[in-house]
């Protein structure tokens, strides 16, 4: 990343519901406290890295894990979706931990997501981890989004990209204080282009300062940190390592 202008300033406004509102690549774009994008101009919901059963494909290997990852992840999905009324949820990728994951959902996890369902249309954008998409559950299943200026994928390209908005590295960010420091999972823009921090309650995060974030962006990016109820905007400076 290039040296930031010193005339350069990130415009961005505290919403009502605590999430961060800001202009990305011209779209109006609202980053909401659970880690999703509100588009309201198109009524579009996106979230990413749900790995939903990842509990489950790791007991199956012996390490044992609490079996709720999918209930509280599709439980915060549906309070987003009956908040903010979305036309389309739009899953930017790696919504399964693994290929066979939706075979282990539950009953009440595969009603929750058709009552989702079938109050918005459900995209599934493919990941990494699940490259075929769902085989039973609702909605379309498709490599990538377009909608305004905006192209919607799952893993972001290694250089910068106008108008991307990408899932994949699960971004957190570790803000420095004068006496200590705290980990937070955060979306990361430069106004350009976003990273979505990772939706699933088990999905982890990597730091911002990784080398996997180098060249992603044309200027020192802002972090979004999300707290319980508020999304923070953390300037690239106020950022250390693990």
């Amino acid at each position: 990343m290039s040296a930031e202008p010193s005339s350069f300033r990130y415009a961005f406004a505290q919403s009502a519901c605590g999430g961060l509102a800001l202009e990305l690549a011209g779209a109006e774009a609202l980053l909401r406290p659970s880690g999703a994008l509100w588009l309201a101009a198109e009524r579009l919901l996106v979230v990413a890295d749900l790995h939903l059963e990842k509990g489950s494909a790791y007991a199956a290997r012996g390490q044992m894990l609490p079996p709720y990852d999918t209930r509280e992840t599709l439980s915060r999905l549906a309070v987003e979706a009956a908040q903010m009324h979305p036309a389309t949820i739009l899953l930017l990728g790696d919504s399964f931990h693994d290929g066979t994951a939706e075979e282990r959902l539950s009953a009440d996890d595969v009603h929750t997501l058709t009552t989702i369902a079938a109050a918005a249309d459900l995209v599934w954008i493919v990941g990494n981890h699940d490259t075929d998409g769902p085989r039973a559950l609702p909605g379309e299943t498709t490599a990538s989004w377009s909608v305004a200026d905006l192209s919607l994928v799952h893993e972001p390209a290694p250089t910068p990209r106008f108008g991307e908005v990408a899932g994949h590295l699960h971004p957190c960010a570790r803000v420095k204080g004068r006496v200590a420091s705290v980990r937070r999972r955060c979306f990361v823009t430069d106004g350009e282009r976003l990273v979505m921090p990772a939706f699933g309650a088990f999905a982890g995060g990597l730091n911002v300062r990784d080398a996997a974030f180098r060249g992603l962006f044309r200027r020192p990016p802002l972090a979004v940190a999300l707290g319980d109820r508020r999304a923070h905007a953390v300037a690239w400076g106020q950022l250390g390592p693990d």
